[in-house]
């Protein structure tokens, strides 16, 4: 395996990439999308143990986007099938299920390490929230130890981010163990940083983009006296939201491919 320093630019053009792939079959990525997060929601309402469960299945989601998305991509002459796609995501997750387990196993520790952490700035309230269902109150969660808390997760939880991002790309493509995978990965992001640094600027744009669209479009329903403004303004919100991670993950195999090579 050999590791690739590209240009800025790239980062630019991976987005440019993830978008067309997107398109090409937006209803496969989405319902691809929809389907492991709806997994992803389902295990984490597990009493006690959901918060821990939910993180294990975040590489398996991972790895089928990226692997719909090289289907996608390879057959940029002909129109990519929906059950190909889907196929392939399957296969793929299937065939590398123990060593997505391990990631997610890694993934679910630190995460629970990280909010236990927290403790020490609201005494345990975000980690009884998280880890133990405990209920919080409005009050309390708008405090500035809580907010200081989550904030703090959040920090945290930004190296494991960075490690889980190509990780398992690398197991299914490279065959690299999951710790050896977590290494590379965080690798490949510090030595290629302007080139993510700018695929994360790009992203934020297209965001901000969709935001002002879609304030556009809640000003013309609240304009023509629509009914229901606030309901329908809520579900195009999660809907666009759910929409625009879907086609971010469609972008993140470009990073791998050009990132990482057969040595």
């Amino acid at each position: 395996m050999k590791l690739h320093i590209v240009p800025a630019r790239n980062g630019v053009e991976w987005v440019r990439l993830g978008l067309r792939a997107f398109w090409r079959q937006p209803l496969a990525f989405v319902s691809l999308f929809f389907l492991f997060m709806a997994l992803i929601s389902i295990a984490s309402q597990l009493p006690l143990v959901g918060s821990i469960v939910a993180p294990i299945l975040l590489p398996f989601m991972t790895l089928a986007l990226m692997v719909a998305t090289s289907v996608a991509h390879a057959n940029e002459t002909g129109k990519p099938t929906a059950p190909a796609m889907f196929i392939a995501a399957m296969e793929a997750v299937r065939a590398q299920r123990r060593p997505l387990i391990v990631l997610g196993v890694i993934s679910a520790v630190y995460f629970v390490a990280a909010v236990a952490l927290s403790a020490l700035v609201d005494g345990g309230v975000l980690a009884g929230a998280y880890l133990l269902d405990e209920t919080v109150t409005p009050e309390v969660m708008a405090g500035s130890e809580f907010q200081t808390a989550r904030l703090l997760v959040m920090c945290l939880n930004l190296p494991l981010s960075l490690a889980m991002w190509h990780a398992p790309a690398l197991i299914h493509w490279h065959g690299v163990e999951p710790v050896k995978s977590l290494f590379f990965s965080v690798v490949a992001l510090f030595r290629n940083f302007t080139a993510y640094a700018m695929f994360c600027i790009t992203w934020f744009g297209v965001f901000m983009i969709a935001g002002i669209l879609l304030g556009l479009v809640a000003t013309l329903l609240v304009a023509m006296g629509a009914g229901g403004v606030a309901s329908v303004g809520t579900m195009l919100m999660i809907g666009c939201a759910m929409v625009l991670a879907a086609m971010s993950l469609s972008s993140t195999w470009f990073t791998f491919r050009d990132s990482f090579d057969a040595d």
